[in-house]
């Protein structure tokens, strides 16, 4: 699993609300671990955004708005490509 942050807003750009605004995906082999990930009605992948969200509020020190996607990417772990672009260094 690996995780990408398509996007990040600083609280810079929001001086009325001082709020960060992060958009991430998670990226796995498998559907079936796509499914896994998201779990039973969302209720995984909603259980990981709010211990990530307060995890990142408390480093940051302001509100965290966070957006998460699951994408299946198989062979991603395999491809050297894919591993620097992720920013995996061999």
């Amino acid at each position: 699993m690996a995780v990408i942050i398509d996007e990040f807003k600083s609280p810079d750009e929001f001086p009325d609300k001082k709020v960060c605004d992060i958009r991430a995906t998670i990226i796995v082999d498998r559907p079936g671990q796509k499914g896994i990930i998201i779990g039973k009605n969302g209720a995984m992948l909603k259980q990981i955004g709010i211990e990530a969200r307060k995890e990142l509020e408390e480093k940051f020190g302001y509100k965290v708005f966070l957006q998460l996607w699951v994408k299946v990417k198989p062979g991603w772990r395999k491809s050297p490509e894919e591993l620097r672009r992720l920013g995996y260094n061999s």
